[in-house]
């Protein structure tokens, strides 16, 4: 999907009030459930619900990795894909709370729910 398409002002705004509490919840691990299931209706909750997902997938393989290579992944990957994948929750949450529909840094392209 394109930029234009998730603009903020082409979502009515009640759709945004109406679905912040799933957006918001889209970022917290597995209750990225919640929106891709509550809210199917909600092209705002479903913007979230993917960059929850894409998110969470990535915390998934940031461990995965991290734990399973001795030393560079214990040391090196998981401290750092760690703070990375904090952060990118945290700007995920504000954008939610705002209900503004911004793409998160280097991993909000990847659409894995249409």
């Amino acid at each position: 999907m394109d930029n234009q398409a998730q603009s903020p002002n082409q979502v009515p705004s009640d759709d945004v009030e109406q679905h912040k509490v799933h957006a918001v919840l889209a970022y917290l691990g597995i209750l990225v459930l919640v929106p891709i299931l509550a809210a199917k209706e909600s092209p705002f909750a479903q913007f979230h619900a993917n960059q929850g997902l894409v998110l969470f997938i990535a915390s998934f393989l940031v461990g995965m990795v991290g734990g399973a290579v001795p030393f560079i992944g214990w040391f090196l990957v998981l401290p750092i894909g760690g703070i990375f994948t904090l952060v990118l929750t945290i700007m995920g949450i504000i954008n939610a709370a705002r209900g503004e529909m911004k793409e998160l840094p280097l991993i909000g392209g990847i659409h894995i729910l249409k």
